[in-house]
C-alpha cells in the first residue's frame, strides 16, 4: 500500500518518469520497444532505408517517432510509408540536441529479446556518433 507522503509527492509532482534519458535519446519511447533506428544524417541523406521499409511491412502494432528539428522534406519518406502502412507518427522535438532522427518501435509491447543496438549502423551512423560523444 502507499504512504501518504508517497500519494501526495506523485499528486503535486505527478508520476515519476521511467528511464527518462532514454525516452530523451529515443524521442520518448524505451529500447525495449525498437525495432529500428537511424539517426539524423541516415534520415536526411535522401534515400529510405530498406531495413526500415521491411519492418513496417512486416511487423504489425507500431508506431513511428521523428525528430522534430528535421525539415519536413527529409522524413517525408518515412511518413508517406508509414500512411501507407497504417502507422501513426509522432513528430517529438527533443529538449536536447540528440543524434537520433527516426525511432520505428512497438507501440505498446517490449520486444523479446531485447537487441543491444537498435541503430543501422553504416558510414552516416558512424559521424553522427562521433559528433555526440
Amino acid at each position: 500500500m502507499k504512504k501518504v507522503n508517497d500519494i501526495l509527492e506523485e499528486a503535486i509532482y505527478g508520476k515519476p518518469e521511467i528511464r527518462p534519458q532514454e525516452r530523451k535519446l529515443f524521442l520518448s519511447t524505451i529500447l525495449e520497444r525498437i525495432h529500428v533506428a537511424l539517426t539524423i544524417k541516415q534520415v536526411v541523406s535522401g534515400s529510405t532505408y530498406k531495413q526500415v521499409e521491411d519492418v513496417m511491412n512486416t511487423k504489425k502494432d507500431l508506431h513511428l517517432y521523428i525528430n522534430g528539428h528535421l525539415s519536413y522534406q527529409f522524413y517525408s519518406r518515412y511518413t508517406k510509408l508509414a500512411t501507407k502502412a497504417n502507422i501513426p507518427f509522432t513528430i517529438v522535438t527533443p529538449t536536447e540536441k540528440i543524434p537520433t532522427g527516426l525511432v520505428l518501435a512497438d507501440s505498446q509491447s517490449a520486444l523479446s529479446p531485447a537487441v543491444n543496438s537498435v541503430f543501422i549502423e553504416d558510414t552516416l551512423y558512424e559521424k553522427d556518433m562521433a559528433e555526440f560523444n
